[in-house]
């Protein structure tokens, strides 16, 4: 097993973004003042099957949207931290309700305010369209864009890396 693999495998707590992450990063308002988000159907089955799967679940955003509250009710999302002006506070209470560390951690972030996590995470991913301050730190620059397939393509890699590890010790028993 790779050392990335071997990482994601030790990985209890996956926390998302959500503007340019779960979306295009574009904010959209309607003529009465309402913000509308699009989200990805297929992200979204990724977040859940993390879910289904064991692993512990969190939105940080900076941002507050009635949209995210929704969105996270439907995908069985156990954590979300809307407000988060400073993003770390969210992952160390996070690692303090579950008693772990950053190495147990995997983020996706987009721009500069997930950089205080990204830099600190046991895995730490970015869509392929984030900031250049962010590609530089994270362990993996997907192929996708953010809202566009990018927590997709780090979920069904974690949910691998999980899969092969539990098999590997199966065989080893």
């Amino acid at each position: 097993m790779d050392k990335l693999k071997l990482k994601a495998s030790q990985i209890k707590v996956v926390a998302f973004d959500v503007d340019g992450v779960l979306t295009n990063g574009e904010i959209i308002y309607n003529d009465k003042g309402e913000e509308i988000k699009i989200f990805n159907a297929k992200d979204g089955h990724g977040m859940f099957s993390l879910s289904k799967k064991g692993f512990i679940t969190a939105i940080i955003t900076a941002r507050t949207s009635i949209i995210v509250e929704k969105r996270a009710k439907d995908l069985e999302i156990l954590h979300v931290y809307q407000g988060a002006k400073n993003k770390i506070l969210a992952i160390q209470d996070l690692m303090t309700i579950y008693k772990l560390d950053y190495s147990q951690i995997a983020y996706i972030g987009d721009d500069i305010p997930d950089i205080c996590i990204l830099e600190k995470a046991g895995l730490a991913f970015c869509p392929n369209d984030a900031v250049d301050e962010v590609k530089k730190i994270c362990h993996f620059v997907l192929s996708k864009s953010g809202g566009r397939g990018a927590v997709r393509e780090m979920t069904d890699f974690l949910l691998a890396a999980k899969e092969e590890y539990l098999l590997t010790k199966a065989l080893e028993a």
